[in-house]
Formats: structure tokens, sequence, C-alpha cells
């Protein structure tokens, strides 16, 4: 493998990468802790899942620890933020700067995390030329030249529904290559788009159903 090629991981199941960012929470919690090694058994009852789960999960993506001796929690730890990606910076702006896109831009944690704002747009002339977090808001018209200038990669959708497929157009023609989606609808982008579509209405139904029976 080149040096600068990174594994394929499309065979691995999408609900084994949906656990990933939470192994990493709780591995940089015991790095925090300076806990050195750990078990199987003992990692995987902090988070609520099986031991053969958690073994099964990390062996999509190769060996790790050693029979008896348990995890190196710093390496794991590295290791699982490498497998995501976090040894890269990954810019991006935001557009729709109403309340949503101004609550993601004050938190700061992305950058920590290698997810690095750069600006909002916003078609408002109120708010364009303001500033969130030290981060300027500019016109909508500026999005494309800013996005190809500055090496943005993640483009947030924080904009009504109607608008979320013309600016998701905007986002992918200005060479964008992933999206994550807070309108409540759904939008249509190329295959060579990652999309994440973050429905909020759509979880607090689901709390809704799981709540039914306690409820009365």
């Amino acid at each position: 493998m080149k040096k600068d090629q990174r594994p394929s991981y499309d065979h691995v199941p999408m609900v084994v990468i949906k656990r990933l960012p939470k192994y990493y929470r709780y591995l940089g919690e015991l790095v925090e802790k300076k806990l050195e090694r750990i078990s199987s058994q003992k990692l995987a009852q902090m988070m609520d899942i099986s031991a053969s789960q958690l073994r099964q999960d990390l062996n999509h993506f190769g060996e790790f620890g050693q029979q008896g001796y348990g995890y190196r929690v710093e390496d794991l730890y590295q290791e699982i933020g490498k497998i995501i990606g976090l040894e890269y910076q990954y810019n991006m702006v935001i557009v729709g700067a109403g309340n949503l896109g101004r609550a993601l831009a004050n938190y700061s944690n992305f950058c920590l995390r290698g997810f690095c704002l750069w600006a909002l747009f916003d078609i408002d002339p109120e708010l364009v030329g303001l500033n969130v977090n030290g981060i300027g808001i500019k016109d909508i018209s500026e999005l494309h030249d800013f996005v190809a200038d500055n090496n943005i990669s993640i483009g947030i959708i924080t904009v009504p529904k109607e608008a979320a497929q013309g600016v998701a157009d905007r986002l992918v023609a200005a060479g964008v290559k992933g999206i994550w989606n807070f309108a409540p609808v759904d939008i249509k982008v190329p295959d060579s788009i990652i999309l994440e579509n973050e429905h909020l209405a759509d979880s607090l139904m689901v709390l809704s159903f799981r709540l039914r029976g306690k409820m009365g």
C-alpha cells in the first residue's frame, strides 16, 4: 500500500462505523485518567455492549491488544482516531446563519477534533458581516469561490427545507466532498458526495415512540 493511500473499509457494516466515535470518546476519557491498559471486558462494560461485540467490531480493522493483557489505551485511542480519519483537518462552512447555524458555530470542540469552521453563509443582508464565535458571516453569493479557494471539504446545511436542495447543489458544484444536512428534508447528491442527514425532529419522534409506554 502506498504511503498516502488510506485503507478501504467498505466491507465494514455501518452499525460498526457508528460505534467508532463512542469507542474514541470513552478511550479519550481513559487517556485523560492516564489509564495504561484495559481489558475488552471492562471496556465493553463501560460502553454497555458485550466483550465479544467489541472484539468483533475491532477485528474489522485489524488486530489490537494481546490476549491476557488487554489493550494499551493510548495506542487503541490513536488507532481508532486514524481509522475515523482524525489525523486530517477538515475545513467546513455552514450555510444558514439562523439559530441552529449559529449554535453549531459556537461549538468550539469541532476544531479540537480537526473539523475547522471557516465561514458561515446566509442570504439575509442584516446577518452578512456579523461574526459568530469569531467566524464571519458572508453573503451566499461568495460561497462557490470561498469553497474552491479554501479547500473546504464539508458543507453544513442549516437552512429551511425549501432551500436545502439548492444549497446542496451549490456546495457540490463548489467542490465539497461531504455534506452534513440538518434541513428537515431528504436531499439528493451525486454518489461521489458523502451525505449525513441529521433530522432532529426524527430523533424526537423515535424518543416519543420509546416513551409511549411510560406516559400517562
